[in-house]
């Protein structure tokens, strides 16, 4: 079944529910004690969490920002779309206390890439495993942990893929110290 790209945003609405209100003016550009302007910051987050996106300028056609709790169903749904996992990666937005785990998926024929956002708190960055859904995950979800201490609930053996089997760092978590 080839998708349509607003077959897709209808069934990740449905999925997603209610959108929140976002507020209209955005906070003010934190300042250290010298007054200079804070590190900066990432964009705040889109007005809605799920969005079309120009291909030529992002790569992408489709964004969605999910909750941690909805990664299966989003990844399951993508499934049944007959999208493939294409890569997973990590971002560490060490000055909000987050992690982000962004999943990049694409279909083979009707020429649609899909990503997937969610977010996790630093402190316990916990994420159900998408592996028994997409089984490459497998080895994405592994490398995420190595590198950055996401743990994927379910996970099937998150023993380290490229970090030696001691290892007890991540190092691209930003405060990594070698």
């Amino acid at each position: 079944m080839k998708p349509s790209l607003e077959q897709l945003i209808a069934d990740f609405t449905q999925l997603i529910g209610p959108v929140p209100a976002v507020p209209a003016v955005s906070p003010p550009i934190a300042a250290d004690a010298a007054g200079s302007p804070a590190a900066p910051t990432p964009p705040p987050p889109p007005a809605h969490p799920i969005q079309k996106v120009d291909h030529a300028q992002r790569g992408y056609d489709f964004d969605a920002t999910v909750a941690p709790a909805q990664v299966v169903a989003s990844s399951e749904l993508l499934d049944r779309h007959g999208f493939a996992l294409d890569t997973m990666t990590g971002v560490d937005w060490i000055a909000q206390g987050e992690m982000e785990v962004v999943y990049d998926f694409f279909h083979p024929t009707a020429n649609i890439r899909a990503v997937v956002r969610t977010r996790v708190p630093r402190q316990t960055p916990e994420l159900p495993t998408i592996a028994h859904v997409f089984p490459g995950a497998n080895w994405h979800e592994r490398e995420t942990h190595d590198f950055l201490g996401i743990r994927f609930l379910g996970h099937p053996n998150l023993t380290p893929l490229l970090l030696p089997e001691d290892a007890t760092f991540h190092p691209l978590r930003k405060d990594y110290q070698p």
